[in-house]
């Protein structure tokens, strides 16, 4: 199974932005540990992060056809990128939506995911953990 994991906007800065909140690790380190483990299941896992809302499109639409699942952690794209909500629904790819921070402990805007509909699970608050439970979900249902 090929799965790509997104990781949208400041999703970069993780392990300095607000740590109190996204945690210590870097994303360097969350993606190596994910890596292993996909790797582990006889699985293939490729990563991208952008801060451009029109690649994470560009980037999905390419996926189609070449990719199992996905996981993405759409930052503040969440809230209101319908042109994102789109292309997950138009690529047909299972696809987890990931959130370090539990989403719906915290300011209000960030509690309405506008591509929690278009994806087959959200996973939230519990860091890291989050895109393991991701690709395990992804996994399974591959197998099933």
């Amino acid at each position: 199974m090929k799965i790509l994991v997104i990781n949208g906007p400041n999703l970069n800065l993780t392990g300095i932005r607000s740590p109190d909140i996204y945690g210590t690790d870097t994303l360097s380190s969350i993606i190596a540990e994910l890596d292993a483990y996909v790797e582990s299941c006889n699985s293939e896992l490729f990563s991208v992060q952008t801060n451009h809302e029109g690649e994470i499109i560009d980037i999905i639409q390419s996926a189609m056809g070449e990719i199992d699942g996905m996981i993405i952690n759409a930052g503040a794209f969440t809230h209101y990128s319908y042109a994102i909500r789109d292309a997950i629904e138009a690529s047909e790819i299972p696809t987890v939506e990931v959130h370090l921070s539990d989403i719906n402990s915290r300011e209000d805007f960030r509690k309405v995911s506008v591509i929690k509909d278009v994806c087959i699970a959200q996973i939230f608050g519990l860091g890291k953990q989050g895109y393991i439970n991701a690709a395990k979900l992804l996994l399974t249902r591959e197998m099933n």
